[in-house]
Order: structure tokens, then sequence, then C-alpha cells
């Protein structure tokens, strides 16, 4: 298959920083749709890959998964984009398409695993897919969003991924108006649940350790914020919230928070991949049917209802601009949570 050769920013190793680089991109098939990068969000998962710290990085690595640009072109079967159109690509570039999870649009569940935008499977070139960190990209048609054109266009970017991490469980547990919901953790994940759920017409608390949040948390939307470290503020709390978006990305206590959830209600883990340490108490989940929950990405039907309601309700991230040479600054930045909420990168940086 033809190639062309574009500019990029990535890893080279896992101690090196990132710095620019030229990848391939495959010419356009007959259902592809190609894009010049307009705008990159900065996402911690970047930085976990292009670290290694979940291992299996494959190197040189792109990352970027929140993707907004124009087409540029199409191939000859494709029906929903046209040249100049504003669209979007997320956490996925493919999937089987046939197995179960696929045929119920729920790509992010594939059972013979999705197609990651990077660090993934390229089966056109057979090599590792490179991400958004870059001039341009070329995708499925089918793995492709259109972009409410309403919105401010840098600051849809982090919907891709921080925006649907939260919204697909909202939907998933029938989040609507009158419901009580709680978000663990005010960072880009965070700060997209509350702008959701309040979008939804639920009323929206926030746990947090930090009095310092307070004031931002209520300007985002927050009815209410709850010191998780306060004992008479938690207790206070028990058998309240339908629904708990927890957003730590850390090993952190789950137990107090159970005690806050409602009979039939569900704490979903959205920012933590690993042990719980310490362990869940069971006593009050089998006493008021309680669950903990996990939950990743959504597929891209899902992505694509949580765009057009952003678009309906003018929700976006509250973001940073940052030039692409500035990246590495960034991720030092993001590991120390200073950046309200989530960096962008200006692609056209990238000509400089």
């Amino acid at each position: 298959m033809e190639t062309t050769t574009v500019k990029a920013f990535g890893a080279a190793s896992k101690e090196a920083d990132l710095d620019q680089m030229d990848i391939k991109r495959r010419s356009v098939t007959s259902t592809d749709v190609e894009i010049e990068i307009l705008y990159c969000g900065v996402c911690h998962s970047d930085l976990h890959t292009a670290r290694n710290d979940w291992g299996g990085t494959i190197y040189p690595t792109v990352p970027g998964h929140e993707i907004i640009g124009k087409v540029t072109q199409v191939g000859e079967e494709v029906s929903k984009y046209k040249v100049g159109d504003l669209v979007g690509v997320g956490c996925m570039v493919d999937s089987c398409r046939t197995c179960e999870s696929c045929k119920m649009d729920l790509e992010q569940y594939c059972k013979n695993g999705f197609t990651g935008t990077y660090n993934g499977n390229e089966k056109h070139l057979d090599e590792q897919t490179f991400g958004g960190y870059s001039q341009k990209i070329v995708v499925e048609e089918h793995f492709v969003l259109k972009v409410p054109t309403n919105l401010d266009t840098a600051a849809v970017a982090p919907l891709l991924c921080a925006g649907i991490t939260t919204w697909s469980p909202l939907r998933h547990w029938n989040v609507k108006e009158g419901s009580k919901v709680a978000v663990v953790g005010l960072g880009g994940l965070g700060h997209m649940a509350i702008k959701l759920a309040k979008g939804l017409g639920a009323s929206v608390a926030l746990f947090s350790r930090s009095e310092g949040k307070i004031e931002d948390a209520k300007r985002l939307g927050a009815d209410e914020v709850i010191i998780s470290t306060d004992s008479d503020q938690m207790k206070k709390s028990r058998g309240k919230f339908d629904l708990i978006i927890d957003t730590v990305p850390y090993a952190h206590d789950l137990n107090p928070y159970v005690s806050t959830l409602n009979i039939n209600g569900t704490l979903v883990l959205v920012g933590y991949l690993g042990d719980l340490d310490p362990i869940l108490n069971s006593v009050p989940m089998i006493l008021g049917r309680k669950s903990v929950a996990g939950s990743v990405i959504g597929g891209i039907a899902e992505t694509q209802e949580m765009l057009d309601f952003c678009g309906e309700h003018n929700i976006v991230s509250d973001i940073e601009m940052i030039k692409m040479q500035e990246i590495n600054t960034a991720y030092e930045r993001m590991l120390k949570s200073d950046v309200k909420y989530r960096f962008v990168i200006d692609m056209a940086s990238l000509k400089d």
C-alpha cells in the first residue's frame, strides 16, 4: 500500500522526551477518511504509553486520541463525510465489528480487541498505529465522528476521551432529571462528569479531600462539595447517591464512598486499573444491593450521542492550549495536576 510521510511528535524509547519525527500514513482506501489534525487533547494515557508505565508500548510511539480536524480526502465508498467537514477521532480506529459487543455498538468491549488510535495494530501497514500528535491521520469512516460546529473547536477535543469516559456510565446507569450523582476527584475526567451529569438534570456533588476545590466545583455545576476527610460530612451523606463516578487514578479506599450509595446505587470506577487496596467490605453492598463496577470509554454511537448532546447544551472541556513543542513540560505539569483541566495542543505549531 502507498504511504505518505508526515510530521509527528513521539517518543523513541521510554526514557526519551517526546520529539519531532516522521511517520507513515496509509493512502486512503475506499472506506477511509483523511483528516488534517487541528487540535489534539492530552490524556494521562498518552503519558503512560510514552513512558511504558503499563508495559507493551511499541516504539517509536506517537500518542494522542482526542483528535479534532478537517476532512481533506474521502474514499469512494464514504457516505457520511465530505472534504471540509469538522470531525473527531477518539480512542479507537477499528474493531472486529462482527462480535456480539460490536453488533451492540459497544466497540470498546470488542471481544477480539479494538484497535487503539495509537499503539494498536495498523492492519493495512502491519505496524503500530500512530496517534494524534501528528499533521494528519487516516481513519475508517465508521470510527470518525461529526463535531458540532457551534462549540469552541479546541475545547471539544477532550470530549473524545474524558467526555465519553464519564458520559458512558451516566447513560448506562440511566442518570436523568432528579438523579443524585457524586463525583470523586476533580481533574480532566471529574470536571467533565460534573458538567455532563448537570446537563442531564441530576443534582451533583463532588467528593474532595481539599476545601480549595469548592469554588471551582460549584463554578463547573456541582450543587455541593463533600470533604471526604470530614467524618461528619461523610456520615450526613450516607445512603444518598444513585451513582458515584470515581475518577481517581490510583488505589484508594472505596468503602467510605460505598456507604453513601442509596439502595441499588452503583459506584463506577473509570480512572483506576488494578487491585483494590484496602479490600471492599461486602456488608453494605449486600444489605443495600449496592454495586461497585467499572467502565471504559464508550462505543462510536454513544460518543456521537455525547457530542450531539454537548452541542445542544453548549458543554465543552476547560482547557489550556499549548504548542506541540511544550508537550514534555505539559506531561510534568499533568503529573502534578497542574492544569485546569485538560491540555490541548494547537497542531499548527507542528509546522514551526
